[in-house]
């Protein structure tokens, strides 16, 4: 991402699967953004109307840009290309990396991976600026049809220069070990908007596991 990516893992922040109550979801990401580093907000709404995620974005992205924190459109390359957002996500039932490309520019294009080193090496060679592996843990934000062992990511890491993010039921409680296995990003949505004691609390949380998952790694 645009490269807020200079430290070794980083948080990368997947918004909860509807946001009924924009203005109030704003407070909790700012609440969010307080409690420590995070590299990205992905803003991902499912069957919407365009005029919905349009509203998110411009909700949310000046809260996340005014701290540093890249915005990225989950899906819809076509609309994020209008919007001011930093990037977009794709999916491999979405479009393909090459026309998201040509949409986004210079803007980030990441790509969902599953739990396959040879799609990531495709989108990697291809030019995509992350690739995706998941589901590392049973999540309830999304239906994960794979599921991914962490030395998919150790393997990544000794191989491969494009960053990779880590995704799918990770929480404060399980981040550390797949930091320490080599994901560049941990993406977390519920282990996030949902814990017991607020996002601020999580996020801090979660940057302390990613702390002792690196001094592992060294």
């Amino acid at each position: 991402m645009p490269h807020p990516m200079t430290l070794d893992c980083r948080l990368y922040l997947i918004t909860p699967p509807a946001l009924p109550d924009l203005a109030g979801f704003g407070r909790q990401l700012a609440q969010a953004l307080e409690g420590g580093d995070v590299a990205a907000l992905q803003i991902r709404l499912k069957d919407v109307p365009d005029d919905v995620i349009r509203a998110a974005v411009d909700a949310l992205a000046p809260i996340a840009q005014a701290r540093d924190v890249a915005v990225i459109l989950n899906d819809r390359p076509d609309l994020a290309a209008r919007l001011p957002v930093d990037g977009v996500h794709v999916g491999q039932s979405d479009m393909a990396y090459r026309d998201a490309r040509k949409l986004m520019g210079e803007r980030m294009v990441g790509v969902t991976c599953h739990d396959s080193r040879h799609l990531a090496m495709e989108a990697a060679e291809a030019g995509a600026d992350y690739v995706a592996f998941g589901a590392f843990f049973p999540t309830t934000t999304k239906n994960a049809p794979t599921t991914a062992e962490p030395e998919i990511l150790t393997i990544w890491q000794e191989t491969m220069e494009t960053p990779c993010v880590a995704i799918g039921g990770i929480t404060a409680a399980n981040a550390a070990g797949l930091a320490t296995a080599g994901a560049d990003f941990l993406a977390v949505s519920a282990g996030v908007w949902g814990h017991p004691d607020g996002p601020a609390a999580a996020v801090a949380a979660l940057n302390a596991a990613i702390a002792e998952g690196l001094s592992a790694r060294a």
